[in-house]
């Protein structure tokens, strides 16, 4: 039996950019502690303690201001779905961030704008207009710019944002066009689940190795390391949240664009954490990048 369609609410573009940006300001924070924590903690560790820690507060909010969303999702389907690229998503990013440095990944992986650039229009059968394929070809150029593919400065985990990217991009189109009914609290609900089953699985059933970020033993956990768990656990949730009520309050090619805040903070956080200062070739496939961006906004 299919599920009564959701009412859309109206778009609110200064809310869903605003989010956007904060949203992503969280993330790269995450992100970034996550990549110093790699070399102590497995990936399915973070998965597991993160959202473990998430789970309880996001269950209080819902039960104390929305009670009325703790409800089965209209769309349970393409709920899971969401939760299950989003997922997948963060798997391809987080295990090439022990490999490259943190702007070069986040750069790689916003070229997240053009692939939903590319599947709204797939999804809408709208036609792109000859701007919006400028934004795609340079788009790819900063890509080529940034990873430079050969001999001497290619790294295949350069490859994974990429598909992080691409992962991305189809599950915002997601939100927007099956789940846009859905309270953002319980999408968030929803990937944290996700995540707490994806961790547990990986621990069990995949096979573990001394060293690796995606095959190492768990780890003992310190005060320090609970602080640090606690901080990751607040990120994911603005991210799991904030995601939701951006793509769902505005289109997703616009806010995509917004998106790329994360690229500047994650230059800040590589300085301040790794001491990662982009050089001249890198900085000016972000730019283009960046440009790309801003054309598809424009168009």
């Amino acid at each position: 039996m299919t599920a009564p369609a959701t009412p859309h609410r109206p778009d609110n573009l200064p809310l869903a950019v605003g989010t956007i940006v904060f949203t992503v300001l969280g993330l790269s924070l995450g992100d970034a502690i996550i990549k110093l924590t790699s070399s102590s903690f497995p990936l399915w560790q973070i998965f597991t303690l993160r959202s473990a820690l998430a789970l309880p507060l996001l269950l209080g909010v819902l039960a104390l201001w929305f009670p009325a969303a703790l409800t089965r999702p209209a769309a349970p389907g393409w709920t899971a779905l969401r939760s299950a690229l989003l997922v997948t998503m963060w798997v391809a990013y987080y295990a090439s961030l022990p490999h490259l440095p943190l702007a070069v990944a986040a750069a790689a992986y916003y070229t997240l704008p053009l692939f939903i650039t590319l599947f709204s229009a797939l999804a809408t059968r709208d036609r792109i207009p000859p701007l919006g394929w400028l934004a795609v070809a340079l788009g790819f150029a900063g890509v080529l710019l940034i990873l430079r593919p050969d001999a001497d400065h290619f790294s295949a985990y350069a490859l994974l944002p990429l598909l992080a990217a691409m992962l991305y991009a189809a599950a915002m189109i997601l939100t927007r066009t099956k789940c846009r009914g859905e309270h953002p609290m319980m999408l968030a609900l929803a990937l944290n689940m996700a995540f707490v089953l994806a961790g547990g699985a990986a621990t069990l059933l995949l096979p573990q190795t001394d060293t690796g970020f995606l095959s190492s033993p768990w780890a003992a956990m310190t005060p320090a390391n609970w602080g640090a768990m606690a901080i990751l656990a607040l990120s994911i949730i603005i991210g799991g949240v904030g995601t939701a009520i951006a793509y769902q309050a505005g289109p997703s090619s616009v806010i995509g664009t917004f998106d790329f805040a994360y690229v500047g903070f994650a230059v800040v956080w590589g300085v301040i954490f790794f001491a990662d200062l982009p050089g001249p070739v890198t900085l000016a496939g972000m730019a283009l990048i960046v440009a790309a961006g801003i054309l598809s906004l424009r168009r």
